[in-house]
């Protein structure tokens, strides 16, 4: 027997018997969706029967999920007190839905009924034309000064949040100017002693911005300025194959962008929850497989071109340096986003310039490395 079956049959005995426990039961675990099916099956008289039979909140869920004119019939079939009673438990946009299908001096009544707050609220929702953004939108949001701390923020949210209703956490400035959203999981393992500025999402100002970046931009230039001393200490090996110079930042660019991909495909996937920290060997292992394909791909291709302009020898340097860069670089832009979240760090302001100076480094050193080996057969 399938879903709507069994809860016409729970329906049909729980008109017959009221007091029939297991009927009340099916019906009170049934979603929403599935009673307004079998309100719709039902003759009018059974439906306001069987809906009073439901809680309050759930009565809100089935009203939401009715089609328009069971929806209307219901509601004139039920008195004006229990249709305020039951639209002040739901969320407001859902039951301006429901008394935007009214009629003028109907809706009027009821909105009179209902609490004065929630009904204010209906009001406005219903000033905004149908299918607007106006319309759609939920008020259940939590507003916080941006420079409240986190504990702070839960305690807030503590006292304001109710257990039926889904909410969202913004912070505001002094003058109630959104600032920026707080995920929820960012918010619950931030430190409790932080500010709210530090965990906001997609709304911060430039010079917030800067302050936030600029800790891993020096990072960076200070790991940059080893490239420059790998190769001055290489400079010899250059100055006698100056070809080398040409490869250099081909070798950079490819391993860097490779790094790169790596790292924005990471962030997403700790965003969405695809990635998960405790499984972090999976990500990896895949870019590792990845990686060796587009390692292999972009290190036969330099390797033709320096086989053609130089020789043997100096392509098989570009393309090992290119095969092992771009592998190095792949594994590396996987791990430290990972790394930089389990540190408790952003890894979508760390990670990037990381990684790519982290490579730069790397893949001139194996370079300019292999190509010293190598170099009594390059001259």
């Amino acid at each position: 027997m399938d879903t709507n079956a069994r809860l016409l049959r729970a329906a049909e005995e729980l008109l017959q018997n009221r007091d029939d426990p297991r009927a009340a039961q099916a019906l009170v675990e049934a979603h929403a969706a599935d009673i307004a099916h079998v309100l719709q099956e039902l003759p009018l008289a059974d439906r306001a029967t069987i809906f009073r039979s439901l809680r309050a909140d759930q009565a809100g869920d089935v009203l939401s999920e009715l089609d328009d004119a069971t929806l209307l019939e219901l509601v004139r079939s039920l008195d004006d007190v229990e249709v305020s009673m039951i639209l002040d438990r739901m969320p407001a946009e859902h039951a301006a839905d429901v008394v935007d299908e009214l009629s003028s001096e109907h809706a009027e009544k009821i909105l009179d009924l209902m609490e004065e707050e929630k009904s204010e609220e209906i009001q406005e929702i219903l000033e905004y034309p149908e299918d607007s953004a106006g319309r759609l939108m939920s008020q259940d949001v939590v507003a916080i000064r941006e420079t409240s701390t986190v504990e702070e923020a839960i305690q807030h949210i503590r006292k304001t949040v109710t257990e039926e209703r889904p909410f969202g956490v913004y912070a505001v400035d002094d003058h109630q100017h959104l600032i920026g959203r707080v995920p929820l999981r960012r918010l619950l393992l931030a430190d409790p002693r932080s500010l709210l500025l530090g965990i906001l999402e997609e709304r911060r100002s430039p010079r917030q911005v800067a302050i936030l970046r600029l800790p891993w931009v020096m990072l960076t230039l200070l790991i940059e300025m080893m490239a420059g001393v790998v190769i001055h200490y290489f400079d010899q090996t250059l100055g006698k194959v100056i070809l080398l110079a040409s490869f250099m930042p081909v070798i950079q660019a490819i391993s860097g962008n490779t790094g790169l991909q790596s790292v924005t495909m990471v962030v997403r996937g700790l965003a969405t929850g695809q990635v998960q920290l405790n499984r972090w060997w999976e990500p990896l292992w895949r870019q590792v497989q990845t990686s060796a394909i587009l390692g292999a791909v972009c290190g036969l291709a330099v390797g033709l071109i320096g086989l053609l302009w130089h020789s043997l020898t100096f392509g098989l340097v570009v393309a090992t340096s290119m095969f092992v860069s771009v592998n190095l670089s792949g594994c590396a832009g996987t791990a430290i986003p990972m790394l930089s979240k389990h540190l408790g760090f952003d890894p979508a302001l760390t990670a990037g310039p990381f990684e790519t100076a982290f490579q730069d480094v790397l893949g001139v050193t194996i370079f300019l490395s292999l190509a010293t080996a190598l170099l009594r057969w390059l001259v």
